[in-house]
């Protein structure tokens, strides 16, 4: 929103202060109210955006009262929060974009100018999260796969070198260094020996050969290749996104293989001050992903929101949140010498978890923080979603401005930030405890109680200690099917299958590590633990004699080149490939799914022995199931450890009795034996991380790459959809599209589409990863002449409301009680026949019959992801009764106009003995009330009440409206050139 700063009709305009330089500023403290220096840093944040955004409209003077008097007020009253910015990655925002560019369709045949449809916020989209991995040091894939999709059945290892066939070549292309060639590297052959690893010579003379030609080739195409696979599969997804680069305003797109959407953010969006026509105000941002939260550990308010609500606020309009408790998170303690970054989380992860601070704000203090780099403050941050609170806030402090004149801030821009942080009492010093707010409540965390842990075997919460991993793992083995347990018969938990890979017999047991991934989201912002990994291999374990096993699916995946460059500087990367871990490019891979296929006898040999194989990565999302469906167990650990547990390749192992391996002479080398010091690695960070590796990565980012470079789009206003495109397709959520608001509609005479129970989670909901080939989208896009590998991933073609909406409700861990087994299934209750979610919805809709879903507790928790609800609103749910809801899939239900209701407390489909296959009537009022006690009605004569979860008058507004979307169309059809008022007169006329 632009404020005129001369204008006396702002009601805050007597706050407006001056910098020395003669920057302007809104300064809370001229209030006069001593309320302003107790509240928690975080919270001065949303006052400061209050009094600059007061416009009596969306945000009012009472908002910035009830802000000023947070202590009597949080968690009653609701408050506006308009971020500085709006942060997009390509899965999630790709649908938001396309949305826009619908919309511009819809106001066009209202006869309104279509280039009226513009983000309002400055929005930044990253190009990150489509990378796949088809070339692999470590193992021979299938062939290229241009379309992706579901190749594993086609996966063969390696055959001999002495013995293999030259296959034949494609399209004429050479072998060597040079882009463009084959760089697809099988692994070399191992050692034919009793087992001990190879020297260090003869892994450094081992090529990496060319699986087409057998010829070698350069390690660095590996990256390239896989670089030119992802643009060449999704270049109509880009083609877009060069469409709205050039077409709307206020939009500034990352071109693809830069880096991951939060390392970006990180490095070069983030300003912790903003400055703009003359005024200052702090840097906030609200993204298109739950782990958003990172950029808090800068001292930038932030958090992930769904596609709806930043669409919302792209458009101009604010957040709206209940005034939040703060929680005092106070560090003390000196950190373990052996604990990383990665430890300090997941400790901080538990102790918070175990609070209970669900939908709070966590603020940290105490002398222990200065103890934190800022990379290991972005790294707590950001697992903020894992232990359920909004934000997790680390205050700016001086190490937060030593971290930005490493990362190329002038001596000017640090003055301006310090001088404004101190100016609005937003700049703190950890060991003055008379600087300390007051807080809600206080939790105190001992640092140096924290030890290694790893987290898993299927939740990030299950933390296990290392000394504990090898006993955690049999009790696994031992427990019945849950969270913790596989439930193997004891006689069948020491089997051992034997396989062949690349000329060499292995054997596979339970606990087997299969794949082994350091990847982006949650560790390579970090440099200590990349650094203590890297040196863990270079220094140590390479030098040992170390190997991992060649059929061991191991990869790196950099947050962005910065990673790259301060490895390959302080010489590590060199030795990270020769353990098979490669850079295979940018972006999210492992942790969304994009593993490539197992080798074929892997995969045999698992399934042969019922095996729970293992994967390891240093990610935030392990799942059952989401790694690889062959893989059951899955641990998230840092860097190092990953590492760690490649080369023992087992879970099943005593770091502290057990060696990892043995040197050449047969010596045993113990962890402990090749684990560096803190102090070595924080001289290999201080020699390596420099503001030049910054410099070098603004460089990049400007300048772009050839492909992105190359891309022609048209200059048009509205965007030309190709209706052949099987990637991007106009939504019809604007599809009769009236000018006028529609009458409530009652829900009359539906049927339970799904009953489901407990904690389903946004992974059950929303597609991601690969298409199944029996899959209702698998359907879809074989009558579109697509073979299985050109299906690629649900994340790629999150443009297209036609394959979405087939994978809705499509994981194959979808507990439906209408099937009584995890499946994509729910029954068709006129017919009594077993379908897949999208045919029996789409069988209901051709009846006219409207659709619910029954569910229990914690409905929709997890990941932000947009289409958990636009995928229920196309399949035509109408409303979700539920025993409760995560608070940002409630709002996002809301924002698509389906009803979120709940049981009153004390019942639930049990207590109220239904079967699901009722059909279930629900009268709205004409005047619909936020919190409103509703009649559900069911067709065998009973009824029970709900309530609508409206939480506010504006809730009750985009409902009525059909969701926002609609909302925001209507507004701009209506005002026309006067859409920047957002939609006062529609407001108040409701």
């Amino acid at each position: 929103m632009s404020i005129n700063l001369s204008s006396s009709e702002h009601p805050y305009a007597h706050l407006i202060d001056t910098l020395p330089d003669g920057i302007k500023f809104y300064n809370p403290r001229k209030l006069g109210d001593p309320r302003y220096d107790k509240l928690p840093l975080s919270i001065r944040i949303l006052l400061e955006a209050a009094i600059r955004n007061c416009d009596g409209f969306y945000t009012k003077e009472e908002d910035v009262q009830n802000i000023l008097d947070w202590q009597q007020q949080q968690e009653k009253a609701a408050v506006p929060f308009s971020p500085a910015r709006v942060l997009l990655q390509d899965f999630t925002g790709i649908p938001a974009m396309v949305d826009l560019a619908a919309m511009r369709d819809a106001v066009a045949k209202h006869g309104v100018d279509p280039d009226l449809v513009n983000p309002k916020c400055p929005t930044d989209l990253i190009v990150d999260h489509s990378l796949q991995i088809d070339y692999s040091k470590c193992a021979i894939q299938n062939a290229p796969n241009p379309g992706g999709g579901d190749s594993s059945n086609q996966s063969q290892p390696p055959p001999p070198r002495s013995t293999a066939a030259r296959p034949p070549s494609r399209g004429g292309s050479h072998c060597g260094g040079q882009r463009g060639s084959c760089s697809k590297a099988a692994c070399s052959d191992p050692p034919a020996s009793s087992g001990r690893p190879t020297s260090v010579q003869q892994i450094e003379n081992t090529p990496l050969l060319c699986p087409f030609h057998l010829q070698p080739v350069s390690e660095v195409e590996t990256a390239l290749k896989n670089q030119e696979m992802e643009l060449q599969r999704n270049k109509e997804r880009l083609h877009f996104f060069k469409w709205c680069s050039k077409a709307f305003k206020n939009v500034n797109v990352v071109p693809p293989d830069v880096g991951a959407v939060h390392q970006v953010n990180l490095e070069y969006l983030s300003r912790v001050v903003q400055v703009s026509d003359g005024l200052i105000y702090p840097d906030s941002v609200v993204g298109t992903d739950s782990h958003t939260t990172m950029i808090n550990g800068l001292g930038i308010l932030g958090w992930g929101v769904g596609g709806i609500e930043s669409e919302a606020v792209m458009l101009g309009q604010p957040v709206s949140l209940t005034l939040p408790q703060v929680m005092g998170c106070k560090l003390v303690g000196s950190i373990n010498p052996l604990a990383t970054s990665i430890d300090i989380v997941l400790g901080i992860t538990k102790h918070l978890r175990q609070a209970g601070i669900s939908g709070k704000f966590v603020e940290f203090f105490g002398p222990g923080v200065s103890q934190l780099s800022a990379p290991d403050r972005t790294t707590i941050a950001n697992m903020c979603p894992e232990y359920n609170a909004t934000v997790s806030f680390f205050p700016v402090d001086h190490v937060t401005l030593k971290h930005f004149k490493k990362t190329n801030f002038t001596d000017k821009k640090l003055e301006l930030l310090e001088s404004y942080m101190k100016a609005v009492n937003l700049f703190r010093s950890y060991e003055e405890s008379s600087e300390d707010p007051q807080f809600s409540e206080v939790i105190e965390i001992n640092l140096s109680s924290m030890v290694p842990h790893v987290s898993g075997p299927k939740r990030p919460q299950d933390r296990v200690a290392i000394s504990s991993m090898k006993d955690d793992f049999q009790s696994c083995l031992n427990e019945k099917v849950g969270f913790k347990g596989f439930h193997i018969a004891k006689e069948k938990q020491d089997v051992r299958i034997p396989f062949l890979h690349g000329g060499q017999e292995y054997q596979l047991a339970h606990g087997s590590v299969v794949i082994a991934a350091v990847i982006s989201c949650t560790n390579n912002c970090n440099p200590s633990v990349m650094l203590t990994a890297g040196i863990l291999l270079s220094k140590k374990a390479v030098e040992a004699g170390l190997v991992v096993k060649p059929y061991i699916r191991t990869s790196l995946a950099p947050g962005s080149g910065m990673v790259t460059h301060y490895l390959n500087a302080s010489g590590v990367l060199p030795y990270f490939n020769q353990l098979g871990f490669e850079v295979i490019g940018y972006g999210c891979a492992t942790c969304v799914g994009n593993t490539a296929p197992l080798p074929e006898a892997v995969v045999d040999a698992i399934k042969k022995g019922d095996l729970v194989a293992c994967g390891v990565l240093s990610g935030n999302r392990h799942f059952e199931g989401r790694l690889c469906d062959c893989v059951r167990a899955n641990y998230l650990a840092s860097p190092p450890l990953v590492v760690a547990y490649a080369i023992a390749g087992t879970v099943g192992i005593d770091f502290e009795k057990e060696p990892l391996g043995w040197t050449s002479e047969g010596k045993e080398v113990y962890l402990r034996d090749i684990w560096p010091s803190r102090e070595e690695v924080q001289q290999t960070e201080e020699d390596t991380v420099i503001s030049a590796i910054f410099k070098d990565l603004r460089r990049r980012l400007e300048k772009g790459n050839t492909f992105w470079n190359k891309i022609e789009c048209p200059d048009s206003v509205v965007f030309p959809w190709d209706h052949k495109s099987t990637y991007i397709r106009s939504p019809p959520f604007f599809s009769k599209l009236s000018k006028d608001i529609p009458p409530p509609q009652s829900i009359e005479n539906a049927h339970a589409l799904l009953f489901l129970g407990d904690k389903v989670t946004t992974d059950h909901i929303s597609p991601a990863g690969s298409i199944s080939r029996v899959s209702a989208a698998a359907k879809y896009l074989q009558s579109k002449r697509l073979t299985p590998r050109e299906f690629n991933s649900y994340g790629a073609r999150r443009g297209n409301d036609a394959v979405m909406t087939r994978g809705t409700f499509a994981s194959i861990k979808l507990h439906n009680r209408f099937i009584g087994k995890p499946g994509p299934k729910t029954l068709h209750i006129p017919s009594g026949q077993t379908l897949d979610v999208f045919e029996a919805a789409d069988r209901y809709q051709r009846d006219g019959t409207p659709l619910i879903i029954l569910a229990g507790k914690d409905y929709g928790s997890g990941n932000s992801r947009d289409w958990v609800a636009k995928g229920p609103y196309l399949l035509g749910v109408r409303a979700v009764i539920a025993e409760s809801f995560e608070k940002l899939h409630k709002s996002q239900l809301v924002g698509m106009g389906i009803m979120p209701l709940q049981f009153v407390s004390g019942q639930n489909a049990d207590t109220l003995e239904l079967s699901g296959k009722e059909r279930f009537s629900v009268a709205l009022p004409e005047s619909l009330r936020p919190r409103q006690q509703l009649t559900v009605r069911t067709s065998k004569g009973t009824s029970f009440s709900v309530t609508a979860l409206f939480d506010s008058e504006v809730d009750v507004i985009f409902f009525q409206h059909g969701g926002l979307l609609r909302f925001v169309a209507r507004t701009v059809v209506e005002n026309g050139p006067a859409a920047a008022a957002a939609g006062e007169q529609r407001l108040t006329s409701v």
